[in-house]
């Protein structure tokens, strides 16, 4: 393993060489410069890890010696070291991105602890989250073979992202493999749970509530989660972000935190196929899709059928206000450039004269399909960790999170949510299916569908869970795992094109269990 590279300057740099003596024996190598023009040449011709800078010296004061090394390096760890506690000097220090400041005499374990903290903190990390992630593997394994309800899964589903947002921090390459196993093998298993219990799930008649052998689906999220908000609280917004995954709303969450008090982080269940035409119509209608189509027959789109599936959600939620005797004021936005985000911005004062804003936000949909389309999107997201990256850089720097500190401040409650999402795919499975069929390669609606039955999941009567079907024989089938559906004619081309990509409407607990978060201002 490579020593640590540390450059020590101070004027009285003989007066130190105890502390050095006892790093080297620690294990670290250390250069010397007793002066600040020697310190900056050797950063100019060697690599170091860390430099211990000595503020005031004769000629380049610490301060200007800093400024230097920024410069050649930006990324290296400086810790300045000072007699002084001057303010006005440690301002100046911490403004030019110092590491960690420490005041004279120095000890040797102040020395150590700041190495550890600004060099080996990723060696530590890797470590202790390597231990803890094995120490909790067994148990995991048990809980998914164990997994009998929604909420057992939904458990086990958080606890692996948990890990893999834990092992994102560490080096440690076989842990992520044996994490993406354990995941793989957990949504195999899922996919068989789903296939035993989701028919169970629409033998009630109510399909908006919960009960303990049925999770919250989404025609139920605005009648659970957002009325009831509203009522509370007089004015409320609800945000939907297309093909979000929990895992995603993991990583945005700390952020959101800062101008939010998230007041219940809660799990629900997109219903099948797990795609923005089925999915989110159910959520602004509060019906399942068979139950719109029969009821409002000119507000559905058929798969086979050419135009936008999504453009009637205004419609379907007035609809929804109508049949429940609702008479508060509402306004509607889908969003989908950054134009139209800016707009709702500066037009937030105006919007607020309504009861209740509904947005529905676009780009993670868009970053997802731009990463099977795009050749530069696919080496941008390459695997799950990028996908979260990216991300969270649109949310960082979009007028979704401007949105948000401006509701913080006029003390608005915000539920956010999405319809359904998306899973790295890429074991093909062949499909037979006429023109007719469904495109979607996560599942397919047809009549003359030729498929093995053990490789999906098969609805048989999409009458009997609420979908609609274009003709009497139609059936559903969904890809379950990371398998997708290809066609035996031009497989090679389809097997090498949608390898790796994201895809959505199948079974997986990606696409299917997702975050329902009710925020309330700070």
């Amino acid at each position: 393993m490579k020593k640590v590279a540390i450059l020590w300057t101070d004027d009285e740099i003989d007066l130190l060489q105890p502390h050095i003596l006892f790093l080297e024996e620690k294990g670290y190598h250390v250069d010397t410069a007793s002066n600040g023009d020697d310190a900056i040449e050797l950063v100019k011709n060697k690599s170091y890890d860390i430099v211990f800078l000595d503020e005031n010296m004769p000629g380049k004061s610490g301060l200007e010696t800093l400024s230097v090394i920024k410069t050649i390096s930006s990324s290296l760890p400086v810790v300045m070291i000072t007699k002084s506690e001057e303010e006005d000097i440690m301002d100046a220090a911490i403004g030019s991105q110092i590491a960690d400041y420490l005041i004279k005499p120095v000890k040797p374990n102040q020395i150590l602890l700041s190495i550890k903290k600004n060099v080996d903190t990723r060696e530590l990390i890797t470590r202790e989250t390597t231990s803890a992630y094995r120490s909790e593997f067994m148990q995991i394994g048990m809980q998914i073979s164990a997994a009998a309800q929604f909420t057992h899964w939904a458990e086990v589903y958080k606890k692996l992202v948990f890990w893999e947002l834990e092992l994102e921090k560490s080096d440690d390459a076989s842990m992520h493999e044996i994490l993406k196993m354990q995941k793989s093998e957990a949504d195999i298993e899922f996919g068989k749970y789903i296939k035993n219990n989701y028919h169970n799930w629409f033998f009630s008649e109510s399909l908006t509530n919960s009960s303990d052998d049925r999770p919250l689906l989404s025609p139920g999220i605005i009648q659970n989660t957002v009325l009831p908000k509203l009522k509370e609280s007089g004015k409320a917004v609800f945000i939907i972000i297309d093909n979000l995954r929990y895992d995603q709303w993991k990583t945005i969450a700390p952020i959101v935190s800062e101008l939010y008090t998230i007041e219940k982080e809660d799990i629900y269940c997109s219903i099948l196929p797990t795609a923005t035409q089925y999915a989110r119509n159910s959520i602004f209608a509060g019906m399942m899709p068979g139950d719109i189509a029969a009821r409002y027959s000119e507000l559905w789109l058929k798969d086979e059928e050419e135009g936008g599936k999504n453009q009637f959600e205004n419609e379907l939620f007035s609809a929804f206000k109508e049949r429940h005797g609702f008479n508060f004021k509402h306004y509607y936005e889908k969003i989908s450039t950054k134009k139209t985000g800016d707009k709702v911005v500066e037009n937030l004062g105006n919007l607020l004269q309504n009861d209740l804003i509904l947005l529905v936000y676009n780009f993670v949909d868009m970053l997802s399909h731009a990463n099977t389309d795009m050749e530069m999107i696919r080496e941008l997201a390459s695997n799950d960790a990028a996908y979260r990256s990216l991300t969270l850089s649109w949310f960082q720097h979009s007028p979704f999170y401007e949105l948000l500190k401006l509701l913080a401040e006029k003390n608005i409650p915000v539920i956010i949510t999405t319809d359904h999402g998306t899973i790295r795919v890429n074991k093909p499975i062949k499909v037979i299916g006429d023109k007719a069929t469904s495109k979607n390669l996560r599942y397919k609606l047809g009549r003359n569908l030729d498929y093995n039955p053990r490789e999906v999941f098969e609805i048989k009567d999409p009458k009997k869970v609420h979908l609609p079907k274009s003709n009497v024989s139609s059936r559903y089938i969904f890809a379950t795992g990371e398998t997708f559906m290809a066609y035996p004619n031009r497989y090679n081309y389809f097997v090498n094109y949608y390898t790796n990509t994201y895809q959505h409407g199948g079974v997986s607990m990606e696409e299917m269990i997702l975050p329902l978060v009710s925020l309330q201002p700070k």
